[in-house]
C-alpha cells in the first residue's frame, strides 16, 4: 500500500476557484460586449424605456386580484375613545348602606376603568341599600330604583 500525502483541508490552503468568478455585466458598451445597442432590454415596449415597467400587482389591464375578491366587514379608520362607562344599579349593592358613591369609589371597586371621564348609571338589577349616587347621567329606571331603595341621585 502506498501512503497518501496528508491532504487535510486547512484554511491556509483555500483559494477561490478562478472559473467560478463571474464578471460584472457592463451594458451599453458596444456591440462586441454582447450587451450593446439595446443593453439587454429587447426592442421597444414599456419595459425597454427608462423608468418603464409595471407596478406591483398589475395584470396587464385585467381586473386585479385584490379588486376581484369580495370585501368583507368594516374597519373604522380612527378608533374613537369611549369616554363613557356604564354601571348597573345591581352593582351598587357592594357599597355600604347610607354611603356616598361616585367616580372614585367606582374605580376603586373596579367597576369602571381609570381613564374613563363620565359614568352613566343604568337600571339593570335590584338595589337593596340606600345610597347617595353621584354620576353624570342616570337612566329613568335607575333613578327610580335608587330613590325607591331610599337613596338619592346627584347629577355631577
Amino acid at each position: 500500500m502506498v501512503e497518501k500525502e496528508n491532504s487535510a483541508m486547512k484554511i491556509g490552503n483555500l483559494s477561490p476557484n478562478p472559473k467560478a468568478k463571474k464578471r460584472r455585466k457592463r451594458v451599453g458598451r458596444g456591440g462586441s460586449s454582447g450587451y450593446g445597442g439595446t443593453s439587454g432590454r429587447g426592442t421597444k415596449g414599456q419595459k425597454a424605456r427608462s423608468g418603464g415597467g409595471v407596478r406591483r400587482g398589475f395584470e396587464g389591464g385585467q381586473m386585479p386580484l385584490q379588486r376581484r375578491l369580495p370585501s368583507r366587514g368594516f374597519k373604522r379608520p380612527v378608533k374613537v375613545l369611549e369616554d363613557w362607562a356604564v354601571v348597573n344599579v345591581g352593582m351598587l349593592n357592594r357599597f355600604r348602606a347610607q354611603s356616598e358613591v361616585g367616580m372614585e369609589q367606582f374605580s376603586e371597586e373596579g367597576l369602571i376603568p381609570r381613564k374613563v371621564v363620565k359614568v352613566k348609571i343604568l337600571g339593570d338589577g335590584e338595589l337593596k341599600k340606600a345610597l347617595t349616587v353621584r354620576a353624570h347621567k342616570f337612566s329613568g329606571s335607575a333613578q327610580k330604583k335608587i330613590e325607591t331603595a331610599g337613596g338619592k341621585v346627584e347629577v355631577i
